[in-house]
């Protein structure tokens, strides 16, 4: 049985990601804890619910799926895994995170293993299908776990919208055709865990997203 519990943190309400098997194995995917308090939401759910952390997983690099990496990575001595292409993306966060308000964001480790598209992870009896989705980072990448029918979606797709293009790295027609070409060619009946907001489906994207309109 496989579980995944979502937490809104940081000032971009951004969707950090649990997903754990009956067994107590869990990956922590796109930790955005900032604040203390933050911190302490997620550390005690995993240590109150007994999970044992495997890995951290990045669909990409921006500061808001990134704050936490450095604290997850540190307290439970867990891998970083991310897509090479996206590894600019995440050195440069340093640079500019004071500008949002960030002045203690604490430096991401570099990725102990880089991501490909079609690799399979497995921590336990979770299981990803690693799937390549550039446009709105060149690097973004999003988990597929088929046997249960859902997958973390990062920013690629929102309910009735999609990722942002105007960051660097972000190119609106690579967007488009990762979303008609990849994204809708999954189950409709597969349930999207999103970057922010709420969930979705496939199926209900494919007939109402605002991408259609381009």
């Amino acid at each position: 049985m496989i579980n995944v519990s979502i937490h809104t943190f940081n000032a971009f309400q951004q969707n950090t990601s649990v997903v754990s098997d009956e067994s107590g194995n869990c990956v922590i995917i796109d930790p955005g804890c900032y604040s203390s308090h933050e911190e302490n939401e997620l550390t005690q759910y995993i240590e109150s619910s007994g999970f044992k952390p495997r890995a951290v997983l990045n669909t990409h690099a921006h500061i808001d799926h990134v704050l936490g990496n450095q604290f997850v990575s540190s307290k439970y001595d867990i891998p970083l895994y991310l897509h090479r292409d996206d590894l600019s993306t995440l050195r440069s966060v340093e640079n500019y995170a004071h500008l949002y308000g960030f002045e203690g964001y604490k430096k991401s480790p570099e990725p102990t293993f880089f991501l490909e598209d079609g690799q399979v992870l497995t921590f336990g009896n979770i299981c990803f299908k690693v799937m390549h989705t550039p446009g709105h980072a060149p690097g973004h990448v999003v988990f597929i776990d088929t046997a249960n029918n859902f997958v973390i979606n990062g920013d690629v797709l929102f309910r009735g919208s999609f990722g942002r293009t105007d960051l660097p790295g972000g190119d609106f027609e690579t967007l488009k055709s990762t979303i008609l070409n990849k994204m809708f060619s999954l189950p409709e009946d597969m349930t999207i865990y999103c970057g922010h907001g709420p969930s979705t489906t496939i199926g209900t994207e494919k007939v109402s997203n605002y991408i259609l309109n381009f």
